[in-house]
């Protein structure tokens, strides 16, 4: 299962060779918003999918988000799930949850699987208590780490856009990502994932650093890892 296609389908596929994996092994999308650096290379993707398997490959998509993606390229096996309800693609069950984010709909997953836990958390400007609820006893959590505040506030943006980033429908900071770890998922987390890092108001050292230095008031530290836009594929085991 993909989640999100920000990528081109040239560079997914390769990253998928590079983890010894075939994209024939993709069996459904899910889309969490319609913001292109998440669903640039969607189209393409379906169009060769089809090609290929002489099939749709289906995706899974809120009715607001749909209606926001341009689909003049190609049509979607579009499969509607509704926000804030559980849906199941073969053994995985995934639950859907509001987050605030300057799209039209967007969402963020934790995933059900074999006894397993897992959450995806990118694209927000803060955690309501609610998220906090769905995110309880993940075992793995892939989490937005997106800008080190100091660097954003003298980086390159103009003022409108770093208002954008700071403001409550924007992007987690590094201190904001801490904060929620080291206050909510304490316990059956054991592997964490910082991503969604920005090339310009941030840098994986920083996040890095900032991150353990939280960590180390927490009794059970999870593994910690740092995702960069273009860097190489990491695969994890739960």
């Amino acid at each position: 299962m993909l989640f999100d296609a920000g990528i081109s389908r040239r560079d997914l596929y390769a990253r998928l060779a590079s983890v010894n994996l075939s994209p024939s092994c993709i069996d459904a999308v899910v889309i969490s918003h319609e913001h292109s650096d998440h669903v640039r290379g969607l189209c393409a993707l379906l169009r060769h999918q089809r090609t290929e398997r002489q099939r749709p490959l289906p995706v899974y998509v809120n009715a607001r988000t749909h209606a926001a993606i341009d689909w003049s390229t190609v049509e979607p096996a579009a499969e509607i799930f509704e926000v804030g309800r559980r849906f199941q693609v073969a053994d995985i069950e995934i639950d859907t949850f509001t987050i605030p984010h300057d799209a039209v709909d967007p969402v963020a997953f934790a995933i059900h699987s074999q006894g397993h836990h897992i959450g995806l958390l990118t694209d927000l400007g803060y955690v309501p208590e609610s998220i906090k609820v769905h995110l309880q006893g993940c075992e793995f959590l892939l989490l937005e780490s997106n800008h080190d505040l100091e660097m954003l506030k003298v980086g390159p943006y103009p003022w409108s856009v770093k208002q954008r980033v700071m403001g409550r429908n924007g992007h987690l900071s590094n201190d904001t990502a801490a904060a929620f770890v080291t206050t909510t998922l304490e316990g059956r987390l054991r592997t964490l994932v910082l991503g969604h890092l920005s090339n310009h108001n941030n840098h994986p050292s920083v996040a890095r650093i900032t991150m353990e230095t939280a960590l180390q008031a927490c009794r059970q530290q999870p593994e910690l890892d740092v995702v960069e836009q273009g860097g190489a594929v990491r695969q994890f085991m739960l």
